[in-house]
């Protein structure tokens, strides 16, 4: 077969034409399945790598490995959570924001939706509706509606259990020093930030303080710095 710069043929008669950016992505979609299903025949593996050392294409003999890069991508992807943070009206008066928002991108998290909003007293004993029966019930519903609260959506791996370590215990007093809470508040009453205590709590909170079009979905370019694996 007479050789072409823009083609690789094989014996197995597959064919990639990396002429155009969407030929080296089906190319590379095309490898990824053959490496979740398969193992590619040695004598294959060997006339490629032949074949891209000879001809300049140095890199095709890398893309196994780009394989499996491939692959762990994926599997981060599954893992990744959401969650919901809000500071409250005393961080916010505080001036606390880029403090705390800057812990939680400092650990490696996306941020994917923020906005600054004064809830209503009915919406608060919406999202304070578990302690409904709690004697405190009404004057935390006042204090969440008293004042803007930075309401976000925190995504990662492992955001919402971990989130809460970065948070702190909920009495201040009893938060260990470099939580949120352990170095920045005093009292239960002015404990600065919530978090959802799960996944289905997370959802829920979610729901209730975003539109789905408020939350944004996009890959960050530290990712590969945070997720990578040796």
């Amino acid at each position: 077969i007479p050789y072409d710069p823009y083609h690789i043929r094989s014996d197995s008669n597959i064919h990639f034409d990396f002429s155009c950016a969407d030929g080296r992505n089906a190319a590379l979609a095309t490898l990824a399945n053959l490496g979740r299903n398969s193992t590619l025949p040695a004598a294959y593996a060997h006339h490629t790598n032949a074949a891209a050392s000879s001809h300049g294409y140095a890199w095709i003999a890398a893309i196994p490995a780009a394989v499996y890069m491939l692959q762990d991508q994926e599997v981060h992807a599954a893992e990744m959570e959401r969650t919901f943070i809000a500071i409250k009206p005393d961080g916010v008066q505080r001036g606390l924001i880029s403090e705390i928002v800057s812990r939680f991108e400092r650990k490696g998290y996306k941020l994917v939706a923020i906005k600054l909003v004064v809830p209503s007293k009915q919406f608060a004993e919406k999202h304070y509706h578990d302690l409904k029966e709690r004697p405190f019930f009404s004057g935390l519903c006042d204090f969440l509606s008293s004042g803007p609260v930075l309401a976000m959506v925190w995504e990662g791996e492992g955001v919402i259990k971990y989130g809460r370590k970065l948070i702190g215990a909920t009495d201040p007093s009893k938060s260990e020093p470099g939580t949120i809470r352990g170095d920045l508040a005093v009292v239960v009453g002015r404990n600065i930030i919530h978090g959802s205590d799960g996944p289905e709590t997370a959802k829920d909170e979610i729901a209730l303080w975003f539109q789905p079009k408020e939350l944004v979905s996009y890959t960050s370019n530290e990712e590969k710095w945070i997720y990578g694996v040796n």
